[in-house]
């Protein structure tokens, strides 16, 4: 589909697109003449998507897409080809199977792509699917490397395409309520966030395995691509989750997850980047086949701010947000205030006030609540004890539905890479902190390394023959 002309065709939906980009939620609202027999939109005016990785959060993504009748999925590409088959199957009239995604973004019924391969491919894939004119919804993390980081941004703006980073929990409820409180001054000034991933997979982690037979229809070497090529595991090729066991192919779990938990603090706060980033940890417990850290801690100090990051695969204490005593994964933010604490997580939040320095902002009844003399322990508060703000932000549409939105509104979405920079830079910086034991110091207002050219040779990486990191965006 000519991606001129399908605009011009989509015009009277810009409008309501617009919106939707800025989080607000709008019927569907679309006119009778215009829906085919099947009560979709016509061919030409549906967003023709590909999915290249069809395993995990990918799949997750598609469906998230796919449900909405202005889309039909029109390719489906993976290294393993019975994955690529499987979603082909759920969309046999319209999909076909692609196994190099060279091969995908050549076709001219994609407009779109949602790259959801392994991290060690993000950086590749996304830059050949904005040269090749296609939108892109790049899973998280964005990269692994500080270089790559640059190269996303220059290319997608470069090639002027509408790009999601697939930080979903972005578009939650919970986290917009949490930023209007913090932005509206509930807790007054902020001067530390504390961060927090942690489970226990116990000494065997995510275990050994023997046999190294690669499977009928797998190409190994094009899935490890431009990073080692490693005999073949079935653990680290599982999925997301394993993945994280393995340096080369993931960063480890502070990629995996912090892009969704230190995205609030950072959008709440409205950061730059930090002047400064250390992080110490190593595997110190773990025997499986992987070699990555097992706990890992991170400190980035920001102009009058600090923000901290935990990681653990061996124990999983969730503090105020722990629960039931067993063993499972957990998530936290602690803002500090000097008004109060805020903790939260992906789906509540919950206030303790420095004594009546939060009265100003609280229900009546909520501080007669507390004044009362039957009233025991610590002075928790919800959302409903507060005064509404005075501005609050609205719901999303949905992080996937706001991305298509945008490629008819040619906008950005909320999540685009100029903004994850933001919060993608400290993780990669927290890696490269730890691998040269050492801080890392960069502007507060680029991004980039600061008077230390071993640190800079080592943000760029070296892919494996035959793959080239595309330097040609890095000064661009």
């Amino acid at each position: 589909m000519n991606n001129a002309s399908a605009i011009t065709r989509r015009r009277f939906l810009q409008n309501s697109a617009a919106l939707g980009a800025l989080g607000f939620v709008l019927p569907n609202i679309v006119k009778a003449s215009t829906l085919g027999k099947d009560g979709k939109p016509p061919p030409s005016e549906r967003i023709q998507i590909g999915l290249i990785g069809c395993n995990g959060m990918g799949l997750g993504n598609l469906g998230n897409c796919a449900k909405h009748p202005d889309v039909v999925v029109t390719a489906a590409c993976d290294v393993w080809k019975k994955r690529a088959d499987a979603v082909t199957a759920k969309h046999k009239d319209t999909c076909k199977t692609y196994t190099d995604f060279r091969d995908l973004l050549q076709q001219k019924n994609v407009d779109a792509v949602i790259n959801a391969t392994p991290p060690h491919w993000h950086t590749l894939v996304a830059v050949a699917a904005v040269e090749a004119g296609k939108d892109l919804y790049l899973q998280k993390p964005m990269t692994l490397y500080l270089g790559e980081d640059i190269v996303i941004r220059n290319a997608v703006k470069k090639h002027k395409r509408v790009c999601q980073v697939g930080t979903q929990i972005h578009a939650s409820e919970n986290y917009r309520r949490v930023v209007e409180l913090i932005r509206a001054g509930y807790l007054g000034k902020v001067g530390c966030v504390r961060t927090f991933n942690v489970m226990n997979q116990g000494e065997q982690g995510v275990g050994r395995v023997k046999d190294n037979v690669v499977p009928e229809g797998l190409d190994w070497d094009f899935w490890c691509g431009p990073a080692p090529l490693i005999p073949y595991n079935s653990i680290l090729a599982t999925g997301s989750y394993h993945h994280g066991s393995w340096m080369a192919y993931s960063g480890g779990w502070t990629p995996g997850m912090a892009p969704h938990i230190i995205d609030l603090p950072i959008w709440a706060l409205d950061l730059g980047y930090p002047i400064e980033t250390s992080s110490s940890g190593g595997r110190f417990i773990l025997k499986d086949d992987g070699d990555a850290y097992d706990n890992h801690e991170v400190l980035w100090r920001y102009p009058n701010f600090t923000l901290t990051w935990m990681s653990s695969l061996t124990n999983s204490y969730g503090f105020d947000l722990h629960g039931v005593p067993e063993p499972k994964r957990r998530l936290g933010i602690y803002f500090h205030g000097v008004k109060g604490t805020m903790y939260t997580d992906y789906v509540e939040h919950r206030i303790i006030p420095e004594g009546k320095a939060m009265n100003e902002f609280m229900l009546p009844e909520a501080i007669a609540k507390k004044q009362s003399k039957s009233f025991t322990g610590r002075a928790l508060y919800y959302y409903k004890d507060l005064k509404p703000v005075d501005t609050p932000i609205p719901s999303s549409p949905g992080h996937e539905r706001e991305w298509l939105d945008c490629i008819k509104s040619r906008q950005q979405p909320s999540c685009n890479p100029q903004y994850h920079s933001r919060v993608n830079v400290p993780i990669v910086l927290s890696l490269l902190s730890l691998k040269l034991g050492r801080t890392v110091k960069c502007d507060p207002v680029t991004g980039s390394i600061v008077d230390d050219f071993q640190a800079w040779r080592l943000s760029v990486p070296q892919y494996r023959a035959p793959w080239r990191f595309p330097k040609q965006y890095l000064n661009a």
